[in-house]
């Protein structure tokens, strides 16, 4: 997966005249999922079967909905907060009531797979109109973070598409769920060794999920769980913690500028790295070089 997922591996919908973006993930590199923050206006069409995943959140409502054609359709009013579940390989007819603000998140089939349990392949339900707090959670904070976008998040967001897949293979797959891992085992030694040497050899940019999944040998889902049961972090928060570590080091040990620190330790930019040194620390980056 290492071409950036955008607007042509969508289902069409978000090209279409009615559809007004407000933002999206397109030209940040995010090989995973597909985020579109929009407003849309009344349309009934039918669109061709895509090959990601589609999960929408209402931002507001209730607005009413109706899916499918014929005899086959059925309609729901659909509140703020409610989640409309589209599986890839399918056709879509969808007609949409009122004025509406979304959340449309495309999801790749890969990472969908990943997070299941390898015994067979995942299919998601049909749904629309139905309530999860978790997945509602997941999407507004992948908005969150596409507002404030940093280079230097881009393992977090893969967390929470990992997330988002996690969810929606334990509670929106077709036919029986998999049983729930409650004790997953951490990571091998070697694992997590491979793993931590990446993130210090990478600290300076981007880390994908994706390629620290792979150093343990894991699907990203399985990655997630395990190298948080082995550290109690998730894996953003870990290689956080890193960054952090080695700024201060260079703080208290080299006379170099402030901002050359922030950029040789992942961080965007010399603000980015005091917001965290605060939240952290309690203290600032000039600070801790003068306690030196």
């Amino acid at each position: 997966m290492s071409s950036e997922l955008g607007l042509s591996h969508t289902n069409g919908i978000l090209r279409q005249p009615w559809v007004t973006p407000e933002r999206t993930s397109a030209g940040l590199g995010w090989d995973g999922q597909y985020l579109s923050v929009q407003h849309e206006r009344p349309y009934r069409d039918s669109f061709a079967a895509a090959g990601t995943h589609l999960v929408i959140l209402h931002l507001d409502g209730p607005v009413v909905v109706r899916r499918g054609r014929g005899t086959a359709s059925r309609a729901r009013e659909v509140p703020a907060g409610g989640l409309f579940v589209h599986p890839a390989g399918r056709d879509l007819t969808v007609e949409l009531g009122g004025p509406l603000h979304t959340v449309h998140l495309y999801l790749r089939d890969e990472v969908l797979q990943g997070a299941g349990d390898g015994e067979r392949p995942v299919e998601l339900a049909e749904e629309l109109g139905t309530s999860d707090r978790l997945l509602e959670l997941l999407l507004r904070s992948m908005d969150q973070t596409l507002r404030h976008w940093e280079p230097t998040a881009r393992t977090y967001v893969d967390q929470l598409g990992a997330m988002v897949a996690a969810q929606l293979v334990r509670q929106h797959a077709a036919g029986p769920r998999p049983a729930d891992d409650r004790s997953p085992r951490g990571l091998g030694d070697r694992q997590f060794e491979a793993v931590r040497a990446l993130m210090e050899e990478r600290l300076a940019g981007p880390v994908p999920l994706t390629e620290l999944a792979s150093a343990a040998g894991l699907s990203v889902s399985q990655f997630g769980r395990q190298f948080k049961a082995r550290t109690g972090l998730a894996p953003h928060r870990y290689l956080l913690g890193l960054r952090l570590d080695r700024a201060c080091r260079l703080l208290r040990t080299t006379r170099a500028p402030i901002a050359e620190i922030a950029a040789r330790c992942g961080f965007s930019h010399q603000e980015h790295l005091t917001r965290v040194v605060r939240a952290h620390l309690g203290t600032t980056p000039a600070a801790v070089r003068r306690a030196a």
